[in-house]
């Protein structure tokens, strides 16, 4: 995958490997790029769109996706890479209509929405076990998001 920010980051630090670790504020020199990347989400825009609805980074678009029959659960092998898309949707959604709201990335290098609070929403497993079981809904998720 051609990701030209990381390009530019790395050569920044000196590394024309890609062997530096990434910066505790995704995106540092780039933040559009990054939240652009971790907006794609297309296995989630794939199925949803299969079902009529289109996700336009809204929060009314998250309530549509709690609405869909989770017909997702029937195939194991897709259910954590769609709920993990989930997760990163709803992430993007925050980011988006949240004052304050950015994406950051944990120690681990996993990212997370970071609140102008300093909450951290940890928005991947949000995704995923919204996926597995319908529960938080993103919907709420965001609510609580919107409301810190």
């Amino acid at each position: 995958m051609n990701i030209p920010f990381l390009d530019t980051w790395r050569k920044r630090r000196g590394d024309e490997r890609g062997g530096a670790r990434a910066p505790s504020a995704v995106g540092g020199g780039d933040p559009d790029g990054v939240a652009n990347m971790l907006a794609e989400c297309a296995l989630l825009r794939a199925r949803v769109k299969e079902l009529g609805v289109r996700l336009d980074d809204t929060p009314r678009s998250l309530e549509a996706i709690d609405q869909l029959l989770p017909r997702w659960r029937d195939d194991p092998e897709e259910l954590p890479w769609l709920g993990n898309d989930a997760g990163l949707y709803l992430g993007t959604v925050i980011v988006r209509t949240v004052p304050g709201a950015a994406w950051h990335l944990t120690p681990a290098g996993y990212p997370v929405v970071r609140l102008a609070s300093g909450r951290e929403l940890h928005v991947v497993e949000a995704g995923l076990e919204w996926a597995m079981s319908g529960s938080p809904q993103l919907s709420q998720v965001y609510a609580e998001a919107a409301e810190a």
